[in-house]
């Protein structure tokens, strides 16, 4: 089975960087994106399989390029990546119709597994979010 192929969304190249480096071995990361309206663009055009979208972006914020993504019936799976560990927004993302929240500290435990549960339908919260 050929990897799945994953597009990151982060207006910080630092948090790109560091995402690059986790991905690189296990998955075909098919573009990066510095803002949501892009991530729309790429998303429509570059159809991965998942997207990793922080929430707070510049142009568009991640929730609102998950709706419109939605909207567009676009097939992409969506993983949140962000530092907010309000339950407010995991439960908005999850009604923007992402299939992952992971937090920002625990990047390097729990993206790789969000990426496999959302390539098999399943929702994936960062455990560290249970003890908020």
């Amino acid at each position: 089975m050929a990897a799945p192929r994953i597009l990151i969304a982060d207006d910080q190249e630092e948090m790109l960087q560091a995402v690059l480096l986790i991905l690189d071995d296990e998955f075909n990361v098919v573009g990066t994106a510095e803002n949501g309206t892009r991530a729309i663009e790429l998303a429509t055009h570059l159809f991965p399989d998942v997207l990793v979208l922080d929430i707070a972006m510049p142009v568009v914020n991640g929730i609102e390029a998950a709706r419109r993504l939605r909207e567009l019936g676009c097939p992409t799976k969506i993983i949140f990546l962000t530092v907010n560990a309000d339950p407010d927004f995991v439960e908005a993302a999850l009604s923007a119709g992402a299939l992952g929240y992971v937090l920002k500290p625990a990047l390097a435990t729990d993206l790789v597994p969000a990426i496999w549960a959302a390539m098999k339908g399943n929702t994936y919260i960062s455990p560290s979010m249970l003890v908020h």
